[in-house]
């Protein structure tokens, strides 16, 4: 598994094609889109929306090729409508969707926030991930190490980890091995790859 997050080894669940870069790649690195009422394009970040899937990567730079170069009209082979905001709707989906998996992870008790807690979990060494809001201070968060062979997460800010935690605000997390640890790394990972370039210069290793 890499620093960033997703394991690189995983052969379970088909391959898709992007529409944008021409790469067949596993699913889990794709947003699915489908088309929808009145002919419109809808993100399927979940992958469970009706209808046949078109396939863009993880990844701002593709999403806004394929937008410009009108290629979910060839990859649908049809022609069809895309709401104004749909990148901006991407990155807000994907957020969306690892901050419920934290929030289940939380519930489940495989994920505490705080710096003592996780402070503590580190050096028990029950934590798997490292999450750090990206608009924490620097200072404060290189005070706490990327677990040994685990992740980081360092791309959402301290308002939505504060949703995932339920408080007002959270800079550091941590998620224990197993649960869905797995699957929060792995949504995080296509978030990082939407979410705006500026937004991600916290992207320290903790």
């Amino acid at each position: 598994m890499s620093r960033g997050g997703a394991s690189k080894d995983r052969s379970d669940g088909p391959d898709r094609k992007c529409i944008a870069t021409g790469e067949v790649q596993p699913k889990y690195g794709l947003v699915r889109f489908v088309v929808g009422p009145e002919d419109m394009i809808y993100p399927d970040v979940s992958g469970k929306l009706p209808g046949r899937g078109i396939y863009v990567a993880a990844d701002r730079d593709a999403l806004e090729v394929a937008v410009k170069k009108k290629l979910f009209a060839r990859g649908a082979k049809q022609q069809v409508k895309l709401p104004d905001d749909l990148v901006a709707e991407v990155e807000k989906q994907l957020a969306r969707r690892v901050v419920d998996l934290i929030a289940m992870s939380r519930k489940a008790g495989s994920a505490v926030a705080g710096y003592e807690k996780v402070k503590a979990w580190l050096q028990s060494e029950e934590a798997e991930v490292l999450i750090q809001a990206s608009d924490g201070s620097g200072r404060g968060k290189t005070k706490l190490s990327t677990p040994h062979y685990g992740s980081y997460i360092g791309w959402l800010t301290a308002d939505e980890l504060g949703l995932a935690f339920g408080r007002q605000t959270v800079i550091h997390g941590a998620l224990a091995s197993g649960g869905l640890t797995k699957r929060v790394v792995e949504e995080a990972q296509r978030l990082r790859g939407v979410r705006a370039k500026e937004d991600g210069k916290g992207h320290s290793e903790g």
